[in-house]
């Protein structure tokens, strides 16, 4: 059965949309339509921008499949209000959230808005998994050090827990019965602690953990109110120097790992301590999230476009090896995520939850 269902999997993003036909879990087409940014200036909302993008996916799909043999459609999760991971079945509540962008404005809010447009068209499943929102932290994990604040539960979602249950497919266990941690190393860096099919803690990817190659993660709380209070910096630039201006770009002026690999094989110190602070710095989240298992854990995952670098694959492993054994699953591929989602739900091996 598996092999034969088409899946047409949708993925906006804030200047591009990523379209692609599977059959089954083979990818059987994609396409990647890049957006000029000064093009959708003229929008003042992104959900103005849904016409133009559900063009351009009707044109891939009929240059290259009959649109009546596809059976289901994915879309990339958006902001939504904060829900357990799964496959989640598009209604008109979560449209309704999506489109008046309830709980933030994101390009990535389209892409259930477009599954369900070309559901409709074609009366087939319409469906998204594990979107950015998903909270299964645990009660213990939500409380912080001032009743001022609460923990907002904002991670990779979409690639740890695809990432998790393939690993627990290749070793022929349920990832319903296994304990990992699981770390996505890109612009952004989580380590997730996934108990029994659930990801009971994770840093804020937004806000806290190791610092990132564009990210600061979590700093010195002193001196970042003091510089927030210097009258050097507006809140927008404070926040661009969290997120965005962070991290590698910070200390070395680049996001770019494979610049800085080749800066460190000419000899630059300054690139070569940072890139193992940067290591040093996801270990030690591992290290800890280690902690909430007591231990007791399967593997430890690292995961996204990070995980290609061999060196900071190295300067991570020589110091959690100890915990469990190291797997690398490299790169990233929200795509396949999705479809292999779509097919999990069609073929009734994960039960098709309801947004309310």
């Amino acid at each position: 059965m598996k092999n034969n269902l088409n899946i047409l999997v949708i993925n906006p993003g804030s200047t591009s949309t990523k379209v692609a036909l599977f059959k089954g879990e083979k990818n059987h087409k994609s396409f990647e339509f890049s957006h000029d940014t000064e093009l959708f200036q003229k929008y003042s909302s992104i959900l103005q921008q849904l016409e133009y993008r559900f063009e351009l996916i009707i044109k891939f799909v009929k240059e290259n499949i009959d649109p009546e043999e596809i059976d289901a459609v994915i879309g990339r999760g958006g902001l939504l209000k904060p829900l357990r991971g799964g496959v989640y079945k598009i209604n008109e509540t979560m449209l309704g959230d999506l489109s008046t962008a309830r709980h933030g404005e994101h390009a990535c809010n389209l892409g259930a808005i477009l599954a369900f447009k070309f559901s409709k068209m074609h009366k087939i499943p319409a469906f998204i998994s594990d979107p950015v929102t998903v909270d299964e932290l645990a009660p213990e994990a939500r409380i912080t050090g001032s009743a001022l604040f609460k923990k907002v539960s904002v991670f990779h979602a979409l690639n740890q827990k695809s990432i998790a249950k393939s690993f627990s497919e290749n070793i022929g266990k349920s990832y319903e019965k296994i304990n990992l941690i699981v770390v996505h190393i890109g612009g952004g860096i989580s380590v997730g602690v996934h108990k029994k099919g659930r990801v009971i803690d994770v840093n804020n990817a937004l806000e806290e953990g190791p610092f990132t190659p564009e990210r600061s993660g979590s700093l010195p709380t002193a001196q970042l109110v003091k510089l927030c209070y210097s009258g050097k910096y507006s809140e927008k630039e404070m926040s661009k120097i969290l997120v965005g201006k962070g991290g590698l770009v910070s200390h070395l002026g680049t996001s770019d790992c494979r610049i800085i690999e080749k800066r460190i094989l000419k000899g630059d110190k300054k690139a070569k301590l940072i890139y193992k602070a940067m290591g040093y710095s996801i270990a030690k989240y591992i290290g800890a999230a280690s902690t909430v298992l007591n231990g007791k854990l399967e593997a430890i995952i690292l995961t996204g476009g990070g995980a290609k670098s061999r060196l900071l694959v190295h300067h991570i492993k020589e110091r959690v090896k100890f915990i469990a054994p190291v797997k690398i699953y490299a790169g990233e591929n929200e795509l396949a995520s999705l479809a292999s989602g779509a097919l999990r739900a069609l073929e009734g091996k994960e039960r098709i939850l309801t947004y309310k």
